[in-house]
């Protein structure tokens, strides 16, 4: 079995996924609060 060394691993797949995660779920939470002040404006 492989030694584990801290730090040697490469993580740039993983940041790319965390971070279009964080950018879909913003998106998202800014379409669903855009969508909210319509609909109060709106008196629907």
């Amino acid at each position: 079995m492989a030694d584990h060394e801290p730090g040697k691993m490469d993580i740039t797949e993983q940041e790319k996924t965390f971070n279009g995660f964080v950018s879909m779920s913003t998106k998202g939470a800014v379409i669903v609060i855009v969508l909210l002040i319509f609909l109060a404006l709106v008196g629907a």
